[in-house]
């Protein structure tokens, strides 16, 4: 297991996408549970899907932040902004010198990336090339400068690899949509940026996140929408799919342990490691389907004789998609000691709950 080098206590992080699922979950952990930290958010709040969840996660975090204040010390300091704007980008790095970056923010969603591509360059190539430039720039002056850049990449990196369950030294050269090949691109920048200009980086290959207060054009909440709604769902490549889903919290705590731990230099001389975070267990989609509805059952989010099967439609693949995803967690649990444990049913469990309670949804 590797050692931490890296104390978070005391330190000051810049998370990108601060209000969006993992962004925000993330700063909320952290500022319950180390001492001393100061956390940048940055967020754009693009309305690519309904902004009030992402003004909900926002004031929880900083509800807890007001918690921890003491005197004029804020640990949690918002700026609303688009990390594509390479001048906002700049004054971040240079007024409050993050020591940890974590880049969160993108332009997400497989099939949205079909429809709407220049939100995509402008997010996750642009944005992404204006973070490393202010990493690059934090060491100039013989500065200190950024310790460890952690950035999103995604499952969807593995395109149309039939050999599962999928392992980081596995080739990623086929992507099947322009969001799988502008994070495929963030791997290569950051390896490129690490070599020239001795930046740290991790990469982070997140597998179908889920959980409370979550994306609404994820499978189990656009689902969840549509039943209490009485509207058919649709069931893509007629229920033949497997998704290996990820529980929000094992996600956070996965970020966590790698923030404390600079990667050390790979066979070329650069500090770069890309690790996947996955629950190493694939769900089938029908199966999955039969959970959720239980769980939005017992929750009293949808009335117990609820005809599930009359509200399923089977239909065909979508442009995009992939028949399955599936984690090898191997270097992860070997690096970090560290695995995914939540259960579907329990994390389903989870978020029905909150959804009755956030939607104030009556069976």
């Amino acid at each position: 297991m590797l050692k931490k080098n890296i104390e978070l206590s005391g330190r000051t992080v810049l998370i990108t996408g601060a209000a969006g699922f993992i962004g925000s979950c993330l700063a909320q952990t952290l500022l319950k549970t180390v001492e001393g930290i100061r956390i940048v958010g940055v967020d754009n709040m693009n309305d690519y899907y309904d902004v009030s969840l992402k003004e909900y996660r926002l004031k929880e975090t900083k509800k807890l932040a007001r918690e921890k204040e003491e005197g004029s010390e804020r640990p949690f300091l918002f700026i609303r902004g688009d990390i594509g704007e390479q001048e906002l980008v700049r004054e971040l790095f240079e007024r409050y010198r993050p020591e940890i970056v974590v880049n969160l923010a993108a332009q997400a969603g497989v099939r949205y990336s079909i429809t709407n591509p220049d939100a995509y360059i402008e997010s996750n190539l642009v944005g992404f090339y204006n973070i490393l430039e202010g990493c690059r720039h934090s060491y100039d002056y013989g500065q200190a400068g950024v310790r460890h850049l952690l950035y999103a990449s995604s499952s969807s990196v593995y395109g149309s690899n039939r050999k599962v369950p999928y392992s980081v030294e596995d080739k990623v050269d086929h992507p099947v949509s322009l969001y799988a090949a502008t994070k495929k691109s963030n791997e290569l920048l950051a390896h490129a940026y690490g070599k020239l200009y001795g930046i740290p980086s991790t990469g982070l290959r997140f597998f179908t996140v889920y959980g409370p207060a979550g994306r609404p054009d994820m499978a189990y909440f656009g689902f969840t929408d549509k039943l209490v709604r009485n509207e058919k769902i649709r069931i893509f490549n007629y229920g033949n799919c497997r998704r290996d889903f990820t529980y929000i919290d094992d996600i956070v705590t996965g970020v966590m342990e790698i923030m404390c731990r600079q990667p050390g230099e790979n066979p070329d001389g650069v500090r770069y490691k890309i690790y996947n975070i996955g629950n190493n267990h694939p769900e089938n989609l029908m199966d999955f389907v039969d959970v959720l509805s239980k769980e939005l059952k017992g929750a009293g989010v949808l009335p117990e004789e609820y005809d599930l099967e009359a509200h399923m439609e089977l239909v065909e693949m979508q442009p995009g998609d992939v028949e399955t995803t599936y984690a090898d967690t191997t270097e992860l649990e070997r690096d970090f000691g560290f695995k995914p444990e939540t259960g579907l049913r329990e994390g389903l469990r989870q978020f029905a709950q909150w959804y009755k309670d956030f939607y104030g949804q009556k069976a």
